[in-house]
């Protein structure tokens, strides 16, 4: 079917409300706009949805929600699990509640129970409501820290958390059985809510999720120790962490709590923001006006969806240091490392998981402790896995932290997704913990290089948006694939891991198998250590270089990181 018979379908057919069709009217004669969004559908992966809303197969609406949301109730009714039910739950984007209420109705016409929250929660609330329900899935509307014409769909089955390949395929099969304008059940929400189909989860759940943040915390009396003395600046980007995150400082013992007023009210226009992502300095802009007022130490600002968490701390000069996600990674794994030793309740089966693309620094501090370190593909669910591995092994073990170098970190397993209300008050402890030594954060990543010796990183995004954005993006994977690199910087490639064949070929000829499950990732070892990984993006029209790197001084890792990083932008322009 062409993507102008879809279009007219669409704009014929009487599901549609007259707003509705007069978006459509508005794209009548806009041929690559009708192409973009009726040529194809959404692919449904291990990450669910994510696109823009507007009407079409190719985006985020209603109807494109109700069909995955079918496709979910598939997967369900095939392994028999309707009674246990589906938890959901939802951000502060536009539409999301919406979304969320639809996907509701649709399960409860298909004799599945529903727990939805009733207002925005933060993500790792729900992958914990899954758990503490028994639940065989959830549903979380979202598109995390995307531009605010995003959004999204993560589906999270019983473990609390995303759903593997295998599952996401029976999912996205399931979900073609069903015309994508049906509208069965898609308007019946308060009907099933009266009927007790659907329960409605309000601020009594939130108790419960707390309780279990808080008994992550190594020595939570740290904050209050200096709570005369320690200040900090918090935003939620306009998102769901404006609730929980000011509450769970407050539980711990932190007086001096300031908000950024600008940012406080949930608003899916995020209009103080051109991104509501808190790995760019920008968002810090309003926190820092208020930092600098009340002589604050730290500014925390987490993204919508309240899963990832950005840091800006004052160094002894005075001027806020943005601290990166990897660099924060090295920090609180050091930290709980440490403490936990201090305190004698460090386990001899402890580990910890982070990402491939994250800082090799992990390492460094792990291998020092005689700490077990798990290398992951991109995706907290794998690190979730991890953790369920040791979990269905009856082994007895301590899960320490799972941290990704795009500001995720998890350090318990109540939940399996990354969680920034509890990194939120792990950083609040750790920097309690410093500042009672005369230290900022600043000084403790000083100290860590001092330490472990200096790493760096930076991520490199080559965006290829557009009609034919995702072909272009495969062309330059096959390029790579057919063309390995002789080297990066001036440094020789020594082995280029490609995990989608499986292979990894050595400079001297020899071969090997990766030994890991197919994915999308080319990683490159120059014959130095250092490494440069290339993967196409899983939730933004882009592909992400990452280069990771090592020196004996700070002077040197930057040359090597520019040196690196020129290259590596150089051959995915093909």
């Amino acid at each position: 079917m062409s993507y102008n018979t879809e279009y007219k379908r669409w704009l014929e057919s009487d599901a549609l409300s007259e707003n509705e069709k007069k978006e459509l009217l508005s794209i009548e004669n806009c041929e690559d706009v009708k192409a973009m969004r009726f040529s194809s559908p959404m692919s449904f992966g291990t990450a669910g949805l994510r696109s823009t809303m507007y009407m079409g197969i190719g985006c985020m609406n209603r109807f494109t929600v109700a069909q995955t949301t079918r496709g979910i109730a598939g997967l369900i009714k095939a392994e028999g699990k309707e009674s246990r039910g589906v938890a959901i739950a939802f951000d502060s984007r536009n539409h999301s509640e919406e979304f969320a209420k639809v996907s509701a109705s649709v399960l409860a016409s298909n004799g599945i129970k529903v727990y939805i929250f009733d207002s925005l929660r933060p993500t790792p609330e729900l992958s914990f409501a899954v758990r503490y329900f028994g639940a065989i899935a959830g549903i979380n509307i979202t598109a995390s820290h995307n531009p605010k014409e995003y959004n999204g769909y993560k589906a999270y089955w019983e473990d609390g958390a995303q759903i593997n390949p295998e599952q996401a395929k029976v999912v996205s099969d399931k979900r073609a059985e069903f015309d994508v304008l049906e509208t069965d059940g898609i308007g019946d929400f308060e009907k099933y809510v009266n009927e007790g189909v659907i329960k409605v989860l309000g601020e009594e759940f939130d108790e419960h999720y707390l309780d279990a943040v808080i008994k992550t915390s190594i020595n939570s009396d740290l904050v209050k120790e200096v709570s005369d003395e320690l200040k900090v600046v918090y935003s939620p980007l306009h998102g769901a962490g404006y609730k929980l995150v000011p509450e769970v400082f407050r539980r711990i013992g932190l007086k001096y709590l300031y908000t950024v007023d600008s940012q406080m009210t949930p608003d899916g226009d995020f209009p103080t923001v051109k991104k509501p992502n808190p790995e760019y300095a920008d968002v810090f802009s309003d926190g820092i006006r208020i930092a600098d007022e009340v002589g604050s130490d730290l500014i925390v600002a987490t993204d919508p969806d309240s899963d990832r968490v950005g840091v800006m701390a004052r160094a002894k000069s005075g001027e806020f240091v943005t601290i990166t996600g990897n660099q924060m990674g090295a920090l609180l794994l050091d930290y709980v490392i440490g403490q936990k030793k201090a305190l004698g309740k460090l386990s001899d089966k402890a580990f910890a998981v982070k990402s491939i693309v994250s800082t090799d620094m992990a390492y460094k501090i792990a291998n020092t402790h005689g700490i077990k370190l798990y290398d992951v593909y991109t995706g907290f669910k794998f690190i979730g896995e991890v953790i369920k591995d040791y979990e269905s092994r009856g082994e007895e073990s301590e899960f320490l932290l799972g941290f990704e170098e795009s500001y995720g970190y998890l350090l318990g397993s109540y939940a399996r997704d990354k969680d920034a209300v509890e990194a939120s008050m792990m950083i609040l402890e750790m920097t309690a913990y410093y500042k009672k030594l005369g230290m900022t954060l600043i000084d403790a990543l000083s100290a860590l290089y001092k330490e472990y010796g200096f790493y760096g990183e930076r991520t490199v995004d080559i965006y290829m948006e557009g009609y034919d954005g995702i072909e272009r993006r495969k062309r330059v994977m096959k390029s790579l694939r057919d063309n390995t690199p002789e080297g990066f910087g001036g440094v020789t490639v020594a082995e280029a891991r490609d995990y989608l064949s499986g292979e990894i070929r050595f400079a001297s000829g020899k071969r090997e198998k990766t030994g890991r499950d197919p994915a999308d990732v080319l990683y490159y070892v120059l014959e130095n250590g250092d490494k440069i990984l290339v993967r196409p993006s899983g939730t933004e029209p882009k592909i992400k270089i990452y280069v990771l790197a090592h020196a004996d001084g700070e002077a040197e890792l930057a040359e090597k990181i520019e040196k690196y990083a020129s290259d590596a932008e150089a051959i995915a322009n093909i």
